[in-house]
């Protein structure tokens, strides 16, 4: 994949450039703001940049709005009470409670409760919640898969595995040698709604591993309102990421 620029209203936007085998030029943005367009082998390099520069008004906007939504580091996460927490959908306010029993966090009223015996030992509270919500993430991920499975599975798709992972700029891999669903960890974070695209997107790419003409026609088919989830994913729960 190769780096480019172009000059627009005294801007400069870096894109980069991923040539496959594609019908149409496709243009995304990442959540990490990375511009990413794809192209086959036949498309001129000057097509594209012109491309590039016909959607430039929408790149910068869009480019703002994820400026707008960048997150806090991890490390500036204190874990003490009232901090908000997104899952699934939601926000949600942490109780932080000290206890010399177990350590455990909860979903409780509204509230996810971190219970630990040294409220001081930030590496400990921090597992703790990446425990929580991986325990959570795997629970949900199973469980979407198997809806989303009976959809795909009169095509000869072969039920794959699931997997979690942390990824910077993308939701989900279909990983097709290892018959796996690769997710981003963070997608706990998102309404469920939004994880049945996630996990039905990468299910359909065992069929057509392209984003071709059949792969959008069989996902608009089985999902009639992708995009409108997709959008949710793109512009509410990067936030979050």
């Amino acid at each position: 994949m190769d780096k480019h620029q172009i000059e627009y209203a005294n801007r400069i936007i870096e894109f980069v450039i991923e040539r496959k085998n594609v019908k149409n030029v496709n243009l995304n943005i990442k959540p990490d703001m990375t511009i990413m367009v794809s192209a086959s082998e036949k498309v001129p390099l000057s097509f594209i940049y012109d491309f590039v520069k016909s959607k430039a008004g929408w790149i910068l906007k869009n480019v703002k709005t994820f400026e707008q939504v960048q997150p806090y580091k991890q490390s500036e996460r204190e874990y003490v009470s009232g901090e908000s927490y997104k899952y699934l959908g939601k926000q949600y306010r942490l109780r932080l409670k000290v206890t010399s029993e177990e350590e455990q966090v909860k979903y409780y009223q509204g509230f996810i409760v971190l219970t630990v015996k040294d409220s001081n030992n930030h590496a400990r509270k921090a597992k703790l919640m990446d425990d929580w919500y991986r325990e959570k993430a795997l629970k949900i991920f199973e469980e979407s898969l198997d809806k989303q499975y009976l959809l795909v599975q009169k095509y000869g798709i072969q039920r794959p595995k699931i997997e979690q992972r942390l990824m910077k700029a993308r939701w989900g891999s279909a990983l097709i040698d290892s018959n796996t669903v690769l997710l981003n960890a963070e997608l706990i974070k998102a309404p469920k709604h939004c994880i049945d695209y996630v996990v039905l997107h990468e299910l359909i790419h065992f069929r057509y591993n392209d984003h071709s003409d059949n792969f959008y026609q069989m996902l608009y088919s089985l999902m009639p309102d992708w995009e409108k989830r997709k959008a949710i994913l793109d512009s509410e729960i990067v936030r979050e990421l």
